[in-house]
């Protein structure tokens, strides 16, 4: 379901004394039992996407894709906003390396591994066998639309807008918007228009076309809400859950018998777990809630 590297599985003998690794743009703090905050953590830069960040993502997502500590994932941004998008000094930066390539073949490889190390950062959120709720706030553009696309569950403030910026920096999205948008929000032709356009889309827009379930009046108000909506996920069973998770998943790009086919395989393992005894055990019993061990 995820790709393990030999660097995370080394860190598991160390998690049980840190948590989890730190970060340079991103903080992660646990501030309830099974979930995790992830918050992007360059507030002086309005949390522009550099390529440390990109990797720290990948690495992020990956880590806590692994941990039994964790159950449920919350993504926020620190700061003024959410996200401004992609750091264009790092593009800059790229730039000035082709600079130095006359080949247009050569420069061709640079970009496409440029932008498949983007796209895997990205799809590490998609593929993290935990539930993701972004909880995003004011702007949330270019990178941050393909952040959001690949998260489970998205709410946001009143104040928040989308932008799918890419088009007016004079490029098409490449890291996962085109792909995930449409199947989030169900318009092709409302998707068509604000990626043809990098038009805002406001929070009462974005919650009427489904983009986002639910709409706060401040910041706080929202991390608190999406945090015990974590906290909740994380009391369910985690086997239960992470194969609701990827069943959802494989079913939006296959047939409904291929989603079918894949949970009989599932749950023909799953239904002899001891979570599923326990479950039921305590539905029988007025007031008791189970307990499940780690996964």
């Amino acid at each position: 379901m995820f790709k393990v590297t030999k660097a995370i599985l080394s860190s598991l003998g160390s998690q049980s004394r840190r948590m989890f690794s730190t970060y340079e743009t991103l903080a992660v703090t646990t501030p309830k039992e099974f979930v995790a905050h992830v918050e992007l953590n360059r507030p002086d830069k309005l949390n522009a996407l550099n390529y440390t960040m990109w990797d720290e993502i990948y690495k992020c997502f990956n880590e806590l894709a692994i941990s039994p500590e964790v159950r449920c994932i919350v993504l926020t941004g620190s700061g003024k906003h959410f996200t401004a998008g992609i750091d264009l000094m790092d593009m800059l930066a790229t730039g000035q390396k082709l600079a130095d390539i006359s080949d247009v073949a050569r420069k061709g490889r640079l970009f496409e591994e440029l932008i498949e190390h983007h796209q895997n950062s990205i799809t590490a959120i998609e593929k993290c066998p935990k539930p993701v709720i972004a909880a995003t706030h004011s702007a949330v553009v270019g990178a941050g639309v393909d952040m959001i696309t690949a998260a489970d569950i998205r709410v946001c403030t009143k104040d928040c807008w989308f932008s799918v910026k890419e088009v007016d920096i004079g490029m098409a999205a490449d890291v996962g918007t085109l792909q995930r948008l449409p199947k989030v929000i169900g318009s092709q032709s409302l998707v068509r228009e604000l990626c043809f356009t990098a038009r805002k889309l406001y929070s009462d827009e974005a919650k009427e076309c489904g983009l986002v379930s639910k709409v706060y009046e401040s910041k706080d108000v929202m991390v608190s809400e999406a945090i015990s909506l974590a906290s909740l996920i994380a009391s369910k069973s985690p086997v239960a859950v992470q194969a609701t998770k990827r069943n959802i998943i494989y079913s939006m790009d296959h047939t409904n018998q291929d989603g079918l086919d894949q949970i009989r395989e599932i749950n023909k393992l799953n239904l002899q777990s001891e979570d599923f005894f326990n479950a039921v055990v305590a539905g029988q019993s007025k007031g008791e809630t189970p307990v499940f061990s780690k996964l």
